[in-house]
């Protein structure tokens, strides 16, 4: 087994080889050693090697520096001070940092970086053990130290030191133990969980935009709901996410409920499957959707605060998706994401709840036309989000469900056939108004705007001459002065 995947790797390799080899044929030429080490070793024997590939090297920055830059098309140096350069070439990107043994004063992440002359040693730094393996190269000698061979044959994720020494140098560690459950669909070791669990706290070292990109990272893996539970049940999300374990509410037996967390797990489970099943021939792996895998996670975090026992043993959770909206918005922006990503998750969180009210298709073409309208650039997102969110055990009552939301889509085409949906608004523009009213541009020109946009969700498209008439009707009522003419 080993001795196949030791192969599979080679045969990996083989693939950038002319990159690589000629780039390890300039390091030894110069009396250097270059190994690939690292997230690329794994990779390639993972079967998933990409164009990115990490080196390092007994060469010092100097020395990498003076060998990349008559050889690569781009030469950069963002990480020299951690003894790390770039380059590019035929479409590989290389990374080749110097053989390290750093120091962590354990207050900070920071590490004082002290350059190394062993690969055993760099290797020994590492965080996990199927990161810590390397090749050397021309050579093609496998160097694994630690036994990461064993760890990636038998899907263990385990440290090259004790896990309490690895964290404590950078509790970020812990973090990326959760994001490559995710992503590899590796086990952690039973140490590795319970340092995790011991050291928790130490999360807070890190910063909010570092736990921002992890986060994200864990949520696009292929297996996004266990790499949540292993942050939940270790305490990590305490210090990252607090609302999330907030969800496990006490189930009482004389108020039966569905367990939140519980719920939104398969809510993001089934996100995802939906996500896959939109491949096709021109993509058959979509890129995971952040915005709609976070939105399927947060989407009921307002429970919790507006859980109500009702007389007669209901539970009520009424308005839980405006206070959840505020409260993902909060959490977001305490993680440093981006507006574009608060803006989208929290109108999603907002939004979910808003196909209830359809029934058995009681709703007019207006109000079909404001769930697109308020939608609008998120309602394939926001398709996929109420589907997921159907988790009943009930056949009969998820296939009704299911059957009102195809009428739903089925009545959003029609109607979009017969008008330009995706573009509602008012049949006259701002210039045409102030025209015809005889103003000057101020707020009485968004006033009367938005009257038109909302008789236009109610009526749909108008004829020009009705459009005016409901603007001098719309201004008449409002005390302006305007004479009838064109």
């Amino acid at each position: 087994m080993g001795q196949a995947a030791r192969q599979s790797a080679i045969v990996e390799l083989l693939k950038v080889a002319p990159v690589a080899e000629e780039l390890a044929r300039r390091f030894a030429e110069a009396g250097y050693r270059l190994y690939l080490v690292g997230g690329s070793v794994r990779d390639a024997l993972l079967g998933r090697l990409s164009g990115d590939l990490d080196f390092t090297t007994d060469a010092r920055p100097p020395q990498v520096r003076q060998l990349l830059e008559d050889w690569a098309e781009t030469v950069w140096d963002t990480g020299i001070e951690f003894g790390t350069l770039g380059a590019y070439r035929r479409g590989t990107t290389v990374e080749i940092t110097t053989f390290r043994a750093d120091s962590y004063d354990r207050v900070s992440r920071n590490p004082e970086v002290v350059f190394g002359d062993s690969i055993d040693d760099d290797l020994l730094r590492r965080d996990f053990t199927v990161n810590a393996m390397a090749v050397e190269l021309p050579r093609r000698s496998f160097v694994d130290p630690y036994d990461g061979l064993t760890s990636v044959v038998d899907r263990k994720l385990d440290t090259p030191a004790t896990p309490q020494e690895s964290f404590a140098d950078d509790p970020l560690r812990m973090l990326r133990a959760a994001r490559f459950v995710s992503q590899l669909g590796f086990e952690p070791a039973a140490r590795v969980v319970e340092a995790m669990r011991e050291m928790a706290a130490q999360l807070e070292r890190v910063t909010p935009e570092r736990i921002q990109l992890e986060l994200s990272k864990l949520l696009c893996g292929r297996h996004p709901r266990r790499g949540v539970e292993l942050l939940v049940d270790t305490g990590l999300a305490e210090y990252m996410l607090p609302e999330l374990p907030a969800m496990r509410l006490e189930i009482d037996e004389h108020h039966q409920h569905k367990d939140v967390y519980r719920h939104s797990l398969v809510v993001l489970e089934q996100a995802v499957d939906l996500e896959r099943a939109a491949a096709s021939d021109e993509e058959p792996e979509p890129e995971p959707d952040l915005v709609l895998r976070m939105a399927a996670l947060l989407h009921d975090i307002g429970k919790p605060a507006t859980r109500r026992f009702e007389s007669g043993g209901g539970v009520s959770f009424h308005h839980h998706e405006v206070v959840g909206a505020k409260m993902a918005r909060k959490r977001l922006r305490a993680l440093r994401y981006p507006k574009d990503v608060i803006s989208d998750v929290s109108n999603l969180v907002y939004l979910h709840l808003r196909f209830h009210g359809y029934g058995d298709g009681q709703w007019t073409d207006s109000a079909v036309r404001r769930y697109v309208t308020d939608a609008g650039h998120l309602l394939p997102r926001l398709h996929k989000l109420v589907r997921a969110d159907c988790t009943t055990r009930n056949r009969r009552k998820a296939n009704a469900l299911r059957r009102s939301y195809d009428d739903l889509e089925a009545r959003i085409a029609r109607i979009a056939e017969e008008e330009d949906l995706a573009r509602v608004r008012p049949d006259l523009d701002g210039n045409e108004i102030m025209r015809l009213l005889g103003i000057a541009p101020g707020p009485i020109v968004g006033q009367a705007w938005r009257h038109l946009k909302d008789v236009r969700l109610d009526r749909g498209p108008m004829e020009h001459d009705e459009a005016v008439a409901e603007l001098y009707r719309w201004a008449r009522d409002q005390g302006i002065d305007v004479t009838e003419s064109e």
